[in-house]
């Protein structure tokens, strides 16, 4: 079991960033530099436009998961939000990821929120395309070659969209 808290950055990153790290050097899914600084990636996660949630494990107390939601647009745009997830790969394969994406969009509708999109999901990260389908999101549109995969080299994205009302 987990739970769904508002992140205390704080107290929160050396975890996070644990996990992150490994993630962002990977350079199969994020859009980050693979050799990030900590700093950088910290002011990326913690950006002033986001709000940062962790999935904590009832059990241990540790950060097993985290998400962002902000708004994908200024102004007249932004009614629709972006989120951004990612699981400690210790904690995979529970239903976390299932569960953030599940508590977000409850949050974003609270937020006001008609909509999430999601700009660049990675079209060689089937899990996570397989389980954004699975939430009700679609792919409204592929962009050829906008991800430079560490391994693949560039390879398509999805733009995938839901909406909320």
């Amino acid at each position: 079991m987990f739970r769904i808290i508002l992140c205390q950055p704080d107290k929160h990153w050396p975890e996070i960033w644990s996990f992150l790290q490994p993630v962002f050097a990977a350079g199969e899914s994020y859009p980050v530099a693979m050799d990030v600084s900590e700093t950088d990636a910290k002011l990326y996660w913690f950006a002033s436009d986001k709000t940062t949630f962790v999935a904590i494990d009832t059990n241990s107390g540790t950060v097993c998961g985290t998400f962002y939601i902000r708004p994908n647009s200024e102004s007249l745009g932004a009614h629709i939000c972006n989120c951004g997830y990612i699981v400690d790969p210790a904690f995979r394969g529970q239903g976390i990821a299932t569960q953030m994406c599940q508590r977000s969009q409850d949050i974003a509708r609270t937020q006001g929120y008609r909509g999430m999109q999601y700009n660049l999901v990675v079209s060689s990260n089937h899990g996570a395309v397989r389980l954004w389908q699975s939430q009700g999101f679609d792919i409204i549109g592929t962009l050829p070659g906008a991800f430079n995969h560490r391994e693949l080299g560039y390879v398509d994205a999805h733009v995938m969209f839901k909406s909320l009302i």
